[in-house]
């Protein structure tokens, strides 16, 4: 029985973000991702046009920021971080980004396009600085990376078995200090 194209579209991109997630951008194959998908490989050219393509939709997301202009002043290091580890631990097309964009350099291109766009127009809205905006965002993301790279990739001891409050307790300063030092 055939599949609606919604319903094969929707199994293509899951079986795409778990396939990227356990071998990464450069081992993830069309031809993996399409038996996962139980369909047959052109099925996902067709819809995708390409593993870049595929890619693409499969790590597209929001960071579902919060709006920080809401925050009161001293407190927006905090919020930022504890959002970030929220999203980080509901999404795994975050994680998807972080484990590739290491070591591909497309993938590291999306990352800083949806951290740029994403990330700089909030931070400008919250410190009343657009001109300080992007290197605040860019140092603010810089920390937030790091800390899901040690914390959900590498896994580095203790950091992976902190609790989320300790863990925005130590990194909110650090962003304060980027967003309003």
């Amino acid at each position: 029985m055939r599949r609606p194209a919604s319903e094969t579209k929707a199994a293509i991109l899951q079986a795409a973000r778990e396939r990227f997630a356990a071998d990464g951008y450069e081992r993830a194959t069309i031809r993996a991702i399409a038996a996962d998908a139980a369909i047959d490989p052109a099925m996902v050219m067709r819809y995708f046009g390409s593993k870049e393509g595929l890619f693409a939709a499969a790590a597209e997301f929001d960071l579902d920021l919060p709006d920080l202009s809401q925050v009161p002043a001293a407190e927006v290091g905090t919020a930022l971080a504890a959002h970030f580890l929220e999203r980080w631990e509901r999404d795994e097309a975050l994680l998807i980004l972080l484990r590739a964009g290491v070591t591909n350099e497309v993938v590291a291109e999306r990352m800083r396009t949806i951290f740029a766009a994403q990330l700089a127009p909030v931070i400008a809205k919250a410190i009343g600085d657009p001109q300080q905006a992007p290197v605040r965002a860019s140092l603010a993301a810089s920390q937030v990376l790091g800390m899901a790279l040690c914390r959900y990739v590498l896994a580095f001891g203790p950091l992976v078995d902190m609790p989320r409050e300790d863990v925005v307790a130590w990194i909110g300063p650090t962003l304060q200090r980027y967003l309003s030092g």
